[in-house]
């Protein structure tokens, strides 16, 4: 099969997948009609296939022979944004688009997906096994999670897995590895500083949680900059602050909320404690109690760099050099494709989706957000290759 002129010949069908799915957008845990399209396309295709995580779908390619299996992965749910784009497949449903695409990554793991059954059916070249996996929920509650949890990396065991994500700062056309440390670790702070209330009058007489809370803040701070080597990255953010009653009352409670980012588990388990100990030892200093929650997130996303190789010989070979580039640095944001680099060796990488000469600047998670869908063909034809040559068995002839 010459994989390149399939594509093409496919290409206009994978616009009008995308297109439907991007007009129909389903929020996180309510992907219900997106399921049963994607089912609807496998069974088209002759490709096994069942629900899981409730609104996921796992599709399956058994190969012919005896060989590794892999694993690729596309989200699918969208965000609530009102879609402020005025092209023919803007979002039907109010308040909800594809502004992260989802929509592209579903279809470029359908597109990969009816390749592979077809090399498999024409020439038995896949020795190995293939999994589908379209992820829910990775917006919100980690999908990724659920479905593992649920045993999609079991029967058979997922030995690698691949994972992308469309980058609009990247020209359609190119490709963005990272060795390594690629996204952080995230987790959700909760603090809670307890006082005493009295009247604003006679402060003597409280204890002022306001004036606690103003101290744990600017004493937080200190960890990033005075407790944390320069050479590791840990962000400590505050969004949300909460206490009083009247402007006349001295103040008896405060909560705060915040999030904590990191690449280095031990750096994260540090932070959590000095968070703790600082709130802890602040509030006692001024007569209250602080105590402090961690609800927690996802790991920090790291790639394994012999994948990552494998997909920079393949990105340059199909590609060409000049538009492969590496990340300098690692994002902050946080991926749940981490739970599945937990589970198995393997690697995520972006592909680029904007083009300026068509209006296609928008960052994701915006109301604006577009891609330019020559980068279907992009992540169909590097997602094929590269599960012709990790792992699962080698590339067939050009």
């Amino acid at each position: 099969m010459d994989i390149d002129k399939r594509i093409d010949e496919i290409f206009d069908e994978l616009v009008e997948i995308r297109r439907d799915l991007h007009k129909n957008p389903e929020l996180s845990q309510n992907e219900y009609r997106t399921q049963e399209k994607i089912r609807e396309y496998l069974d088209m295709w002759g490709i096994e296939n069942y629900p899981c995580a409730d609104t996921g779908v796992v599709g399956i390619i058994k190969g012919k022979g005896r060989g590794k299996t892999l694993g690729i992965r596309g989200d699918i749910d969208a965000l609530p944004l009102q879609e402020k784009n005025n092209v023919p497949y803007r979002s039907l449903t109010p308040g909800v688009m594809h502004a992260c695409g989802h929509d592209a990554h579903a279809t470029i793991l359908l597109g990969t997906g009816r390749i592979l059954k077809e090399l498999s059916d024409s020439n038995n070249s896949i020795k190995g096994n293939i999994k589908l996996f379209f992820q829910p929920a990775e917006e919100t509650i980690g999908g990724a999670k659920r479905m593992i949890d649920e045993g999609c990396m079991e029967e058979p065991r997922v030995d690698f897995v691949l994972g992308l994500h469309v980058q609009p700062y990247l020209r359609a056309g190119r490709v963005e590895l990272k060795y390594g440390k690629l996204n952080a670790s995230t987790d959700s702070i909760k603090i809670s500083l307890k006082g005493r209330a009295a009247h604003a009058a006679y402060p003597d007489k409280g204890i002022d949680a306001i004036v606690i809370a103003g101290n744990v803040i600017t004493a937080l701070q200190s960890i990033v900059s005075r407790n944390t080597s320069p050479l590791n990255s840990v962000v400590v953010s505050l969004g949300k602050i909460s206490g009083g009653i009247k402007n006349n009352i001295i103040a008896d409670e405060v909560t705060i909320s915040g999030t904590l980012r990191a690449l280095d588990e031990e750096i994260r388990q540090y932070t959590k404690d000095r968070i703790s100990s600082v709130v802890r030892n602040i509030a006692a200093a001024y007569g209250g109690e602080g105590r402090v929650t961690f609800i927690s997130g996802y790991k920090a996303l790291i790639n394994d760099d012999e994948v990552v190789d494998i997909i920079k010989e393949n990105a340059e070979r199909l590609l060409g050099k000049e538009n492969v580039d590496f990340k300098e640095f690692p994002s902050m944001g946080a991926e749940d494709f981490s739970y599945f680099l937990d589970a198995a060796k393997g690697a995520f990488f972006h592909i680029g989706c904007g083009n300026p000469s068509k209006g296609i600047t928008s960052p994701l998670h915006t109301d604006r957000f577009d891609i330019d869908e020559e980068c279907l063909k992009v992540g169909v034809r590097l997602q094929v290759e590269n599960a012709l040559t990790v792992g699962t068995v080698p590339s067939v002839p050009k």
